[in-house]
């Protein structure tokens, strides 16, 4: 791993480094302060790539990742974080986002599990729509963009409620009748990856492969239970403990739609996020402001103390329209 760089530096005399708040096998995520922009913080990507690769296979990634990054410093959608530069810096290259504050929802699932409880399905579904909308803008760009890391980890809840789907770490753009291309290669994370994206077994991976990472990703936000990998599953049929059996309050619905998504061959799951959605929530009213519970409805008829002064209320009236007619 490279060695990260210090609180106080600056790169490209702009982003001042503040702290690590992410770590990976190419480099770290920093918290920066844009000094350009005052009171503007940013998230840097760094990516050092594989120094044993031959020179010229180092520069054909170096290539990739600017190609691949200006693609990204395209994208605008409200569930994603804006890209807004991307720079080399002697033998790594940095990609500069937006930083998005807030808990990752690794961390929410975590929480509840504390407290010996569970998310609830209804904010679920809510994070489970706005994921769906930015998954289905990635993959209607041209050419379509997979993300490949979906997990609650990536997955950030703002203090607004809105959900953004962050580290663009393994993206990768599909060329039509080409092999993908991809800015790093990885494989994901074992227990959200699908077997067509595993090294030796892959193969042409599409906008299934991000639907599975998806649908393993509400498995575990439901069910505090990690999923068992597609490598586990293939070799045991029983390795994968239906949702209902850990959380009995997920609707059958939910659980049917999920374990659809997951299935280890690409041409049982649901061939866009779109028609996994449908499966999922459907018509099905989901939290109009995201990321906040709504306020538990008022059944005054149900308050003794106004049920009383509601009967006083009524009395009176009845008796004020008895002296008015007997006058």
């Amino acid at each position: 791993m490279p060695i990260p760089l210090k609180t106080g530096e600056t790169l490209r005399g702009r982003y001042r480094i503040r702290r690590i708040i992410g770590q990976g096998g190419m480099g770290c995520i920093y918290l920066a302060d844009d000094q350009r922009l005052e009171g503007r913080q940013c998230a840097l990507k760094e990516v050092e790539h594989d120094k044993t690769l031959p020179a010229k296979l180092v520069q054909e990634a170096r290539d990739q990742f600017l190609r691949e990054a200006t693609v990204l410093a395209r994208l605008d959608h409200p569930n994603l974080p804006k890209v807004s530069d991307f720079f080399t810096n002697g033998p790594r290259d940095y990609l500069v986002m937006d930083f998005v504050p807030g808990k990752d929802l690794r961390t929410l699932m975590s929480e509840a599990a504390e407290k010996k409880a569970f998310l609830t399905e209804d904010e679920v579904l809510n994070w489970s729509s706005q994921l769906a909308d930015a998954l289905t803008y990635l993959h209607q760009q041209n050419p379509p963009i997979l993300h490949r890391d979906i997990k609650p980890s990536n997955l950030k809840l703002t203090p607004t409620g809105v959900l953004k789907l962050v580290d663009f770490g393994l993206v990768k753009l599909l060329a039509p009748g080409e092999i993908t291309i991809t800015i790093l290669q990885g494989q994901g994370t074992a227990l959200y990856t699908p077997f067509e994206q595993y090294g030796r077994y892959r193969r042409h991976t599409d906008a299934r492969s991000d639907i599975f990472a998806f649908g393993s990703t509400l498995y575990h936000l439901l069910t505090n239970h990690p999923p068992a990998d597609a490598r586990e599953r293939f070799l045991d049929q029983n390795a994968l403990i239906e949702i209902r059996t850990l959380n009995p309050a997920v609707s059958a619905r939910t659980q049917r739609a999920i374990l659809w998504a997951m299935e280890l061959h690409p041409d049982d799951r649901p061939e866009s996020v779109e028609a996994f959605r449908e499966a999922l929530i459907g018509s099905r009213p989901i939290l109009i402001n995201p990321g906040h519970r709504p306020m538990p409805r008022y059944n005054w008829l149900q308050n003794r103390v106004d049920r009383t002064l509601l009967g006083v209320a009524a009395a009176m009236v009845v008796l004020t329209l008895l002296v008015t007619l007997l006058h």
